[in-house]
């Protein structure tokens, strides 16, 4: 339609013609220049332009030489749209739009939009030229700004982060070439070393990137070494000297004839500079004075760097998730998905399911501590064990699992079964204490015992019991009448149960709750323990779930409310006042409607009034079923009785329910006082609780008070109730009398007799 050599008049006789119809050269109008809008015309017939000042201006040239060839400032890709949109004009008169980009020696590249009206049957089209380089720039920043973010947000890893960004400049702003130079600490020096490049692919860049891969850059050394020492951006042309002569003469072989480098840092949670590395861009072009990135350095890095923070916080988040906080081992969870695709893979492979013995009194005698000592102990010599390509599970409590590789022989699970055993046989040591332990062996098979993890697990814990029932210390593997055995052994615990309550076979202990001020005791936990008839104790843990599948836990739970108010009827004929006792409630005996009248008949037959009794609940027993829960605990209230809630923080209560429970007191669980005052989520956690009590006018009982460090600082929070080891451990009736300094007359020598110290039945 057009050539780009086309003379701007056509001849002497043409132009005097046209000179009649329009005016080559309009005189400039104030208005346009404030506008920055520029004025054409266009003659249909011969194709003739004519522009304003203000267009020429900004088309970049003038009256001179230049402006019989305009057409050569605009960029070649545009010239088709340009010619097309030229054509419509000429042909038809359209009103049409077109944008195109024209370069400058000074101004560098520019954007036009060229507009006209319809010309209808006219001889000349007139038009406006606009400027709107400005606007295209920051349409461009918005949308790189917004392709990076989208990016950035769908990566999991930091390197795929920095593909993609070097991928995104590269295409979205014009360069050919883009290197990420991450740090890398070897000693006390840092070092610069290429780890990420992008370049078109038409391009061979093959030598010039081997040598990148190859470099081992030092702070102030080149072009990379400057920039991170620096900290500041910088522009070079290959075509000038620089000290970094090899890799500029380098790029300026592969055609690269700019490069941008900036460096990548952020200010980290420690309120440090972290200086992540650098990138570099090189372009065929010169350096541009229109470029964009430039002006995104900046972005480009904090984003960088909010991508590597939040890396780090998923993958931290991603291994607490997985990890058993104490022993460093997986949990439960991650255990469960590790075996799935295990059985997904289906190849044969060994499960142990691990269970200590004697754990129990090392926890009641020596405490928490203790315990969590021994059972962090195990889990390093298990994870010695796991080398081989084993992993290893702690599954809760002192229960762990080990995942054996694919393809172990019967002799390679029963010699890693006897290490594991022999694992636990060793002693562990605890402040100057060798302390002693087994463990029990469990053995499932896939998929001779199962082919999925529930299956699994269930067989090899159910061998396990099997091992426990044998005399532990011992390796079992799963058969199918184990499972038969387990049920014959519930319902021996539920015969054993019943006879226990007709033998009078059960007891009580009573845990101080004391004043951290004073220490002095002002109420009592009542703790149910049961004594077979040939000495032994069977644990709480052991009975009390099994009593809680049945009714005879509501049997098991009047009777301690019987025996509580017979010890306090006892405690005041001794002459020593009767503090408020404390009972735990399971859901089945709470959640019955004639638990008021039935509570207010027991303490009314032994002339004890119902504020001397606080009935204990969790959390899950009341928010499950609130609905049911709500009016027995009013009506409890209304007869005088008081409501606890106990393990408060371990339950899914929230705030709003919370305000109507009819409660006295809360419980602070002993998980959150194991970390005060060292670990802050754990003290942030217990203030918390504090203060929610204060407020809401309730009193505020710590458990699991075991240390001296414990109750300064609950004293220093202002918490007024303390109960645990410390404050005093679980005794016998008698021996609470005698610590009081009182007797009472009639009373056995098994009563007085040391029980072991347990916690309470129902936690």
């Amino acid at each position: 339609m057009f050539d780009e050599d086309m003379p701007f008049f056509r001849n002497p006789l043409l132009d005097s013609q046209l000179k009649q119809l329009l005016p080559t050269r309009p005189q400039p109008d104030p208005m346009d220049a404030i506008a920055g809008l520029g004025r054409w015309n266009l003659d249909r017939d011969s194709a003739y332009w004519s522009f304003s000042p203000i267009a020429l201006q900004l088309l970049g040239i003038d009256t001179g030489p230049m402006a019989a060839h305009w057409l050569a400032c605009v960029l070649a890709e545009d010239k088709p749209a340009l010619a097309s949109a030229t054509a419509a004009i000429l042909r038809d008169g359209a009103a049409v739009t077109c944008e195109f980009r024209t370069v400058e020696r000074e101004r560098g590249m520019q954007w036009l939009r060229l507009q006209s009206l319809a010309a209808g049957d006219g001889l000349v089209a007139s038009g406006i030229l606009t400027d709107i380089t400005e606007a295209k720039r920051a349409a461009t920043r918005e949308r790189f700004n917004f392709a990076l973010t989208r990016y950035l947000i769908g990566t999991d890893t930091f390197d795929d982060a920095v593909d993609k960004i070097l991928h995104l400049v590269c295409e979205e702003l014009g360069w050919e070439w883009g290197a990420f130079w991450a740090r890398e600490c070897q000693g006390d020096t840092d070092t610069l070393r290429c780890r990420h490049v992008w370049h078109h692919p038409e391009h061979d860049y093959a030598q010039f990137r081997g040598a990148a891969m190859r470099l081992a850059v030092k702070p102030g050394q080149g072009l990379v070494g400057e920039t991170w020492l620096t900290g500041k951006s910088q522009w070079i042309e290959t075509s000038a000297t620089h000290a970094d002569m090899a890799r500029v003469r380098a790029a300026r072989r592969c055609g690269l004839r700019s490069g941008f480098f900036f460096p990548v840092t952020y200010v980290a949670a420690d309120g440090e500079l972290h200086r992540a590395g650098v990138l570099e861009f090189f372009s065929v072009a010169p350096r541009q004075r229109e470029a964009q990135l430039p002006g995104l350095a900046e972005s480009i890095s904090a984003l960088i760097a909010q991508t590597a923070q939040r890396l780090v916080q998923q993958e931290r988040v991603r291994v607490l998730a997985q990890t058993d906080e104490m022993t460093g081992l997986i949990n439960r969870a991650h255990f469960h998905s590790l075996l799935d695709a295990a059985c997904a893979r289906g190849r044969e492979f060994g499960l142990l399911y691990i269970d200590l013995d004697q754990f129990k009194p090392i926890n009641d005698c020596l405490g928490h501590a203790a315990g969590n000592a021994v059972l962090c102990q195990f889990a390093a010599r298990l994870r010695g064990l796991a080398e081989g390509g084993s992993v290893v599970a702690r599954l809760g409590g002192d229960e762990f699992a080990l995942l054996t590789p694919a393809g172990l022989s019967r002799e390679e699970l029963d010699a890693l079964a006897g290490e594991v055993l022999a694992a636990a046989r060793a002693r562990f040591q605890y402040q100057g204490h060798a302390l002693s332990v087994s463990a029990s062996v469990g053995i499932s098979q896939f998929p001779l015992h199962g082919d999925n993890t529930a299956q699994l697990l269930h067989a090899a814990d159910a061998a396990m019991y099997v091992s426990k029932g044998n005399g532990r210390d011992l390796v079992s593997y799963f058969s199918p009448d184990d499972s038969q055995q387990r049920t014959m052994a519930a319902l021996l615990m539920h015969s054993a149960l019943q006879d226990a309550l007709q033998r009078d076979e059960f007891f009580l202990e009573y845990q101080p709750i004391c004043d951290t001020q004073s220490s002095r005791m002002v109420a009592l936990e009542a703790l149910i323990r049961w004594r077979r008839a040939d000495g032994s104790i069977v644990p709480p843990d052991q009975f009390i779930p099994m009593a809680e599948q049945s009714r005879l836990i509501i049997q098991i739970g009047r009777w301690v409310i019987a025996r509580v108010c017979q010890d306090l009827s006892a405690l005041r004929a001794a002459g020593m006042p009767p503090p408020q006792v404390h009972i735990n409630m399971a859901a089945p005996e709470f959640l019955d409607s004639e638990l008021p009248a039935q509570l207010l008949a027991i303490t009314a037959a032994a002339g004890i009034a119902p504020r001397q009794i606080c009935l204990e609940l969790t959390e899950g027993v009341i928010m499950q079923r609130v609905e049911q829960a709500l009016p027995i605990m009013h009506e409890l209230t209304r007869l005088g009785f008081d409501i606890s809630l106990d393990d408060f923080g371990m339950g899914y209560s929230s705030l709003s329910r919370l305000k109507a429970l009819p409660i006295a007191s809360l419980k602070i669980d002993r998980l959150f006082l194991r970390g005060v005052p060292a670990d802050r989520n754990d003290v942030a956690i217990v203030r918390s609780i504090i203060e929610l009590g204060r407020n809401m006018k309730l009193r505020v009982i710590a458990e699991g008070v075991e240390q001296d460090a414990h109750l300064g600082f609950l004293r220093q929070c202002g918490c007024s109730l303390v109960q645990g080891y410390l404050p005093g451990r679980p005794m016998r009736l008698a021996q609470l009398m005698a610590a009081h300094g009182v007797g009472a007359p009639g009373v056995t020598a098994a009563a007085t007799a040391p029980s072991p110290v347990s916690i309470s039945a129902f936690h």
